[in-house]
């Protein structure tokens, strides 16, 4: 017989042979056996990596890695599975990250637990698209779902929505969204006035505390808004927005003609951890009329803890909230949610396209997430939320947030009570920022001690931990999100600290004798 194709007893051409030879490696009916076979080699090479890894980082340099990456022509296939995986091994997992080492201290990156990684490789096959039904079916009232369980863990109430977002930053983005909007909508009223949009906007402010997170910056410039358009307050000596200043700030905009179309708390500052006093802050947004966002896209594990949900008190009488799924429920990124405690004002985020969700589609009936989001093409990641709770339970996911909680206490514990090192504030969370600084320590050598510390452990591999500035002045910072992290870890990186600190201010301090100034 023919190729499909080509009239009856002829041979195919070369254009038809390689259409047969491309479809192969479409998944359908005809390719499930070489689907299980090609993702089994390719379970089995993370499993043995995974399986093989001593330190959480082999210290590649980017030049390193770029060498090899370089070398890779992209135009000439190599054809065969095991020769791309021997490859990728050589450009990427030989030297990737491997946040489920212990010794992998540095930023907000958690391992994953396995019910999630099943939930990922059915939803990258099936490859939903969470617009409109007709593209998702039930994964769209799935997603429906775990908002409306997420959003019942908060508090918000039932007239409370939300969507699923690609991380915090695209969260507090649609939130400052909103909230712009609401603004817009009560300053202009049903007036009859016809007032210039961008003199409305340039009146608008957000507030935030020092300790905030950078992408309410961003937002606000991505919004249209002034530079200036983002007030910070100091924060107490906890790292926690005081809100004394809140309140004159909102005062001191209220005098000077300007509207403050948000407030943004924070449950989990990215520092340190620390949890804004959100009843407070609630009481005084209320009364003033005011928008208050919850970034809680740190401590959102805290939904789930069986012993500090208190820390999240007064986060559901907030008007909108950010959850990271992908940093305390140990969730494969990207897993985060917006989530609104009045759900008519997603509106603002919807726009009708005749070919995806027409008006005439709302009046049928059909449900899509689309006219909720500012995405439009979108991941189904909300699966894996919904395999790792219908298999671990939330309880689960609660009982290891805490394991990292406590953990953190420990860290601070030791870290008090060593004298090679001063510690910041006290986290409510699983971060812990200090420095190394001994008694009789040259001022001036400190900070670049610091610095060198975090950078030779790094180039060592033996561990990653994150740095900042505290006052002006150069910190490290462990951020702990793996339950299987010890103390014992704890104490063999504190002492690889001190070990390169210590051989910095030495070697410099011989070299500045040796070489006097003048």
């Amino acid at each position: 017989m023919g190729s499909i194709g080509s009239p009856l007893g002829t041979a195919p051409t070369d254009a038809e042979a390689d259409l047969t030879a491309a479809r192969a490696h479409l998944l359908n009916a005809g390719t499930v056996e070489r689907y299980r076979e090609v993702l089994s080699r390719g379970v089995d090479r993370i499993a043995g990596r995974v399986a093989d890894v001593d330190r959480p980082f082999t210290g590649v340099t980017p030049e390193e890695v770029a060498a090899l990456i370089d070398r890779v022509d992209l135009d000439r296939p190599l054809g065969d599975t095991d020769a791309a995986l021997d490859e990728l091994h050589d450009v990427w997992l030989r030297d990737a990250v491997y946040f489920h080492h212990p010794r992998y201290l540095a930023h907000l990156n958690c391992p994953v637990v396995i019910p999630a990684l099943l939930g990922e490789a059915v939803l990258s096959a099936v490859n939903s698209s969470m617009d409109t039904w007709d593209q998702s079916a039930g994964a769209t009232l799935m997603e429906r779902r775990l908002i409306e369980w997420t959003a019942g863990r908060i508090g918000l109430g039932g007239t409370a929505d939300g969507v699923f977002t690609s991380g915090g930053t695209q969260s507090n983005l649609q939130a400052m969204l909103l909230a712009r909007e609401e603004a817009y909508r009560r300053v202009v009223g049903g007036g009859t006035a016809r007032l210039a949009r961008p003199d409305v906007l340039a009146r608008f402010r957000i507030i935030t505390s020092t300790a905030g997170h950078f992408s309410v910056q961003k937002a606000a410039k991505l919004l249209g808004l002034g530079a200036d358009a983002v007030l910070t307050v100091p924060t107490d000596v906890d790292r926690r927005m005081r809100t004394d200043e809140l309140a004159r700030t909102i005062d001191r905009c209220r005098d000077e003609n300007l509207v403050v179309m948000a407030v943004v708390a924070t449950a989990g500052t990215t520092d340190f951890g620390t949890i804004d006093p959100l009843p407070q802050i609630v009481d005084i947004c209320t009364a003033a009329g005011i928008w208050l966002h919850v970034d809680a896209a740190y401590g959102c594990g805290l939904l789930v803890s069986p012993t500090r949900r208190h820390l999240l008190d007064g986060i559901g009488r907030a008007a909108s909230v950010t959850v990271d799924y992908h940093k305390s429920f140990f969730q494969p990124v990207s897993s985060s949610a917006l989530l609104v405690r009045d759900g008519r004002v997603l509106r603002h985020a919807t726009w009708h396209a005749d070919y995806l969700n027409p008006a005439r589609a709302v009046e049928q009936g059909i449900p899509n997430q689309v006219d909720k989001s500012i995405q439009t093409t979108r991941r189904f990641d909300a699966a894996k939320l919904w395999l790792t709770l219908r298999i671990m339970g939330p309880d689960a996911i609660g009982v290891l947030f805490d394991r990292v909680v406590d953990l953190a206490a420990e860290a601070w514990r030791l870290l008090d009570a060593d004298p090679r090192f001063e510690v910041a504030a006290r986290s409510q969370l699983s971060t812990v920022v200090f420095r190394y600084r001994p008694p009789g320590a040259d001022p001036n050598l400190v900070d670049d001690a610091n610095l060198h510390a975090r950078d030779a452990l790094a180039a060592s591999g033996a561990a990653l931990v994150a740095g900042t500035k505290v006052d002006g002045a150069h910190h490290l910072k462990f951020t702990l999100l793996n339950p299987e992290t010890t103390g014992t870890d704890i104490v063999g990186v504190l002492d690889l600290i001190a070990d390169h600190a210590a051989w910095y201010a030495r070697t410099t301090a011989a070299a500045e004798l040796s070489c006097p100034v003048g």
